[in-house]
């Protein structure tokens, strides 16, 4: 259910912020306590009043803060549209010194902070109530591209540095005029790349470059502190790998050097059918292994009878000057595929990256865009995945992922994954990605609820096999489950949101720390 907090709740909460953007234009300049309400400059005699200041003034800013309903409104949801926690301002900075500014004067004053990128949250992860969102968005700085190696011990032929709330859209165009790219991409390429650096980062390439934060050299953070440090892996490295799939907990990226790798010209596209569960992991497997192709994923889609049985292989070969011309035979030796459905297609590289882009546009042009998105992501054992995938499978039905959703099951590859939060079941040389990209009616809120329960069922029986959760979905969480997740790594990760958000005010959304400074609230859905 939408919590409805009251305006005193909200200005109690960021009392005495100064140079507000407000509702009716005026701007705030400061805040009466005893009227619980802001003093702005049309006020007679504003906010000086005879005696000591009634306020806290911040610092001026580059940027502006916003208190007016839409603004707060538009804060208070994400890409998910189940939970809804309104935030007291929003601040869209105009530089990284007001992100500095602002989080040292919400740390004095023990009030939340969420940065906030694209909204594509699923369950509230950056909104805060009655606390500060900060969008990153301004932040979009694309850097020159350098060219030579990206040094680290990683093999690369260049980085570029940019801002957080760059999309990796903007990123790929800018650095393919050199003839160069990032190495791994999520499927929907509109992200910010600091958003997806604060969860991993996986897609079809993960397999063979690791997620997208093992291909960062360098971050320049906001801690919870306020301090603006950079740390890389020989520059406070604790801190480096604290932020890195960290989900906001220990400081605010507000840049990142990214390695980039040589750009194919074109690429080979294969979709390949097949209606067994167990020779489509196999083939799968075998060619993460093997290496064969730059790009492996698959989906899995109801058959004629709703059940979902219908599997495709997703395999793309890149060719020159990122690898030799694609050779059919060789690519698909062995593959066990119904060969009567096998679809080839070449395609620009840049084309093949944002092929979901057109898909993305309708479904925002008909209104699907705005459904409620109750997502399940899960990283499973590999040697478990045939049965709790056919687990989870056998009883998905078609209302279960509903108008536009879509359901994914990929192999990674451990030996490319170096990032020490992004949680993978142990011991396992290939684990897999599952994901139940469910839509719903927003306002069909049983079946959310319903879709929500059985996110929280298919979680524990994959955890009760060293199974992890991806951190991007919906899936409601107890306090306990974090330390379980994160397993060994805990410790260390405490011991990060201690040392560098000491006031426990950074991303809340996430509901980890439930003792750094702030009461545990349980979530709030639907």
């Amino acid at each position: 259910m939408r919590p409805q907090p009251t305006r005193r709740t909200a200005l109690n909460s960021l009392a005495g912020l100064a140079g507000v953007a407000g509702a009716a234009g005026a701007v705030v300049t400061g805040f009466h306590p005893s009227a619980r309400a802001w003093a702005t400059d049309r006020d007679s005699g504003g906010a000086s009043h005879g005696g000591s200041p009634p306020w806290e003034a911040v610092p001026p800013l580059d940027g502006t803060l916003h208190t007016d309903d839409a603004a707060r409104a538009a804060a208070a949801d994400d890409f998910g549209h189940i939970v809804h926690r309104t935030p007291a301002a929003v601040l869209r900075p105009g530089s990284v010194d007001d992100i500095v500014t602002m989080v040292r004067y919400c740390g004095r004053h023990r009030i939340p902070v969420a940065p906030r990128g694209q909204a594509h949250a699923t369950h509230g992860q950056a909104q805060t109530e009655a606390g500060l969102v900060i969008k990153t968005s301004p932040l979009a700085d694309i850097g020159p591209v350098r060219h030579g190696s990206a040094g680290h011990g990683s093999a690369g032929h260049g980085t570029v540095t940019v801002g957080a709330g760059a999309k990796w859209s903007d990123v790929t165009k800018a650095t393919l005029a050199s003839g160069l790219t990032p190495p791994v991409f999520t499927d929907y390429l509109e992200l910010s790349v600091g958003g997806t650096l604060s969860v991993g980062g996986l897609g079809g390439q993960t397999h063979q470059h690791g997620a997208q934060t093992d291909t960062v050299t360098e971050l320049q953070v906001v801690t919870g502190a306020g301090e603006l440090v950079r740390c890389s892996p020989t520059r406070h490295r604790d801190l480096f790998d604290a932020v890195r799939a960290g989900l906001g907990q220990c400081a605010i990226i507000v840049s990142a050097t990214l390695r980039l790798v040589r750009a194919p010209r074109t690429v080979r596209h294969y979709l390949l059918p097949y209606t067994d569960l167990g020779t489509f992991l196999a083939d799968q497997r075998l060619l993460v292994e093997q290496r064969r192709f730059s790009y492996v994923e698959g989906q899995i889609a109801a058959d004629d009878t709703g059940a979902y049985r219908t599997y495709l292989l997703e395999a793309v070969a890149y060719g020159p000057p990122a690898g030799p011309e694609p050779d059919d035979e060789l690519l698909l030796h062995g593959l066990r595929f119904d060969p009567a459905g096998k679809e080839t297609e070449d395609l620009d590289y840049y084309s093949f990256l944002d092929r979901l882009g057109p898909v993305f546009t309708e479904q925002k042009e008909s209104g699907l865009w705005d459904y409620a998105h109750p997502w399940l992501n899960l990283l499973l054992p590999g040697d478990a995945t045939e049965s709790l995938a056919g687990d989870i499978l056998r009883d998905l039905t078609p209302d279960d992922v509903g108008p536009g959703g879509v359901v994914l099951l990929y192999p990674l590859q451990r030996k490319r994954l170096h990032t020490e939060l992004l949680r993978m079941p142990p011991h396992d040389p290939t684990p897999y990605l599952l994901a139940v990209l469910r839509a719903c009616p927003p306002d069909d809120h049983a079946t959310v609820r319903r879709l929500l329960a059985a996110n929280r069922t298919a979680y524990e029986a994959v955890r009760d096999h060293c199974g992890k959760r991806y951190p991007v979905g919906s899936i409601p969480t107890h306090p306990h489950d974090w330390p379980t997740h994160f397993g060994p790594t805990w410790p260390a990760f405490r011991a990060a949101k201690h040392r560098y958000d000491p006031h426990g005010v950074l991303t809340p959304g996430q509901r980890i720390f439930s003792d750094a400074g702030r009461r545990h609230r349980p979530d709030q859905s639907t």
